[in-house]
C-alpha cells in the first residue's frame, strides 16, 4: 500500500512534467502580449485565454482519465474513419508537421540569435541538431520521462520563471493602455481565440494517455484511484499554467513603453534585461531553451508510442527517430516555414477536437440514459464538415452562424447536432427490449 506521502509526491511529479509538456514557446510568448494588447480589457481578455489555454485541456486530460482510453479509441466513437482520420492528423500537427519542430525553430530565434547574433541556415541546422539530439536522448526511454522532466528539468523551469516574474514585477512600474482594436469590442472572444493558438486542448489528448502510463508505473493501482491520479494531475498541471499565464500576462501590462513590442519573444527578451541586464538576457534564453526543450521531449515520446500502437511493426525507437530527423529539417527551414505547412491543419481539427472531448465528459452522466452513439456521432462530424468549409474558404454556406466572425460559428451548429444526437439515442434507448 503506498503512503499518501508517497503518492502525493507521484502527483506532483507527474503534474509537473505534464505541464512542462504543455508549456512550450507559444505559452510563453502569447501572455505577454496579450497583456500590452488587452490594456484595460486585461481581465476579460486573460479569462477568454485561461478557457481555451488551460481549462479545455485540463478536460481533455479528465475526458482521457474517465474513459480509459487513448486518443485513438476515444476517436472511434466518433465513427470508424473519424477515429482512424483524427488520430493520425492530430499527432502530425502536434506533432512532426508542426508542434515538435516549432519548438526548435522558436529555441533557436528567441533564445540563441538574440544572445550570440547568429543568423544563418549553417548555425540553424548546428543548434537542431543538438536540440533535437538532446531531445531524443531524452525522450528514449518512455519509462524515464517522469523523472527527467518532472524531478530535473521543470523544477529548474519554473524557478527561472519565478526569477524573472519577480524581479519585473518589482521592478516596473507602467500601466496598461487603451486596448487594440481587437480587444476593444470582444476582449473576452479574442481571448478565446489566443488560448487556441497554444494547441494544448489536441496535445491534453496525446498525453492524457502518457500521465496514465506514468502513473501505472509508478504503483497506482488501475480504478478509481488511477482515474482520480490522473485528474488531481491535470489539474495541478492547469493551476501552475493559469499562474505563470497570468503572471506573463502582468509583465505585458507594466512594461514601459509597450507600443513598442510586436511579438512577445521581443517584449519578454527586453523585460529579462530591463531588470536584470546581460544576466537577466541569459536567464530568458534559458527560460525559452527548456520550455521548448521539455516540450520537445513530451511531444517525441507521444507520437513515437502512438504511431507504435498503430504500426507495431516499426518500433517506438525507430519512429522517435524519424519524427525527430523530419522536424530537425523542418525547424532548420525556420519558423516561418513550419507555420505555412501546418496552419490550416491546426484550424481544421480543434472544433473536433473541442467535441470529442465535451461528449467524452457528458458521458458519466448520460451513459445510463441513452446509446450514446450518435450524441457523439453528430456534432463530431457537425464540427469536422464546418472546419471543412472554412478551411476551404466556403464563407457563405457558414457565415450565417453567430459568431462565424470570430471564428466560432462553428458551436451553434455542433451544440444543435448533439441535442438532436442526444434524442435520437434516447429514442433508441427507449425502444430496447428490457
Amino acid at each position: 500500500m503506498r503512503s499518501r506521502t508517497s503518492l502525493g509526491v507521484t502527483l506532483l511529479v507527474t503534474a509537473f512534467m505534464l505541464f512542462s509538456m504543455f508549456f512550450g514557446a507559444g505559452n510563453l510568448i502569447f501572455p505577454p502580449m496579450l497583456g500590452v494588447e488587452a490594456g484595460t480589457n486585461f481581465t476579460p481578455a486573460m479569462l477568454g485565454f485561461l478557457g481555451t489555454g488551460v481549462l479545455l485541456p485540463v478536460l481533455g486530460i479528465i475526458a482521457i482519465a474517465i474513459s480509459g482510453d487513448n486518443l485513438r479509441d476515444l476517436a472511434f466513437r466518433g465513427g470508424r474513419i473519424f477515429g482512424l482520420v483524427f488520430p493520425v492528423v492530430a499527432y502530425l500537427a502536434i506533432g512532426a508537421f508542426y508542434a515538435l519542430p516549432r519548438t526548435g525553430a522558436v529555441a533557436y530565434e528567441t533564445a540563441l540569435q538574440p544572445i550570440t547574433g547568429w543568423d544563418s541556415v549553417l548555425a540553424s541546422a548546428a543548434f537542431n541538431a543538438v536540440f533535437f539530439g538532446v531531445g531524443l536522448l531524452l525522450a528514449w526511454n518512455p519509462g524515464s520521462i517522469v523523472k527527467n522532466l518532472g524531478k530535473f528539468l521543470t523544477p529548474a523551469l519554473l524557478a527561472l520563471l519565478a526569477v524573472l516574474v519577480v524581479i519585473a514585477v518589482t521592478t516596473f512600474d507602467g500601466s496598461p493602455g487603451a486596448p487594440a482594436e481587437k480587444y476593444a469590442t470582444a476582449p473576452l472572444a479574442t481571448g478565446l481565440l489566443e488560448g487556441y493558438l497554444t494547441m494544448d486542448s489536441i496535445a491534453s489528448l496525446a498525453f492524457g494517455i502518457i500521465v496514465i502510463s506514468a502513473l501505472k508505473s509508478s504503483g497506482v493501482p488501475t480504478g478509481a484511484p488511477l482515474v482520480r491520479g490522473t485528474i488531481l494531475a491535470g489539474l495541478g498541471a492547469g493551476l501552475l499554467l493559469g499562474v505563470i499565464y497570468v503572471s506573463l500576462g502582468v509583465i505585458g501590462q507594466i512594461i514601459p513603453d509597450p507600443s513598442l513590442y510586436d511579438n512577445g519573444a521581443g517584449l519578454l527578451s527586453d523585460a529579462a534585461n530591463l531588470a536584470m541586464g546581460s544576466t537577466g538576457q541569459v536567464i530568458f534564453g534559458l527560460i525559452v531553451l527548456l520550455a521548448c526543450l521539455t516540450t520537445a521531449v513530451g511531444l517525441i515520446a507521444a507520437t513515437s508510442e502512438f504511431f507504435h500502437v498503430l504500426v507495431p511493426r516499426i518500433s517506438y525507437r525507430a519512429w522517435a527517430i524519424g519524427f525527430t530527423l523530419l522536424s530537425f529539417a523542418l525547424a532548420t527551414m525556420g519558423l516561418d516555414t513550419v507555420l505555412s505547412v501546418a496552419a490550416p491543419v491546426i484550424g481544421f481539427i480543434y472544433p473536433p477536437a473541442i467535441a470529442l472531448i465535451a461528449v467524452t465528459l457528458l458521458q458519466p452522466l448520460l451513459h445510463h440514459r441513452i446509446t450514446m452513439r450518435w450524441i457523439f456521432r453528430l456534432p463530431i462530424w457537425t464540427a469536422v464538415i464546418w472546419s471543412a468549409l472554412v478551411t476551404l474558404g466556403v464563407d457563405p454556406l457558414v457565415a450565417w452562424s453567430p459568431l462565424h466572425d470570430l471564428s466560432l460559428g462553428w458551436v451553434l451548429p455542433t451544440v444543435i447536432a448533439l441535442v438532436i444526437g442526444a434524442l435520437i439515442d434516447s429514442r433508441q434507448k427507449a425502444l430496447q427490449p428490457a
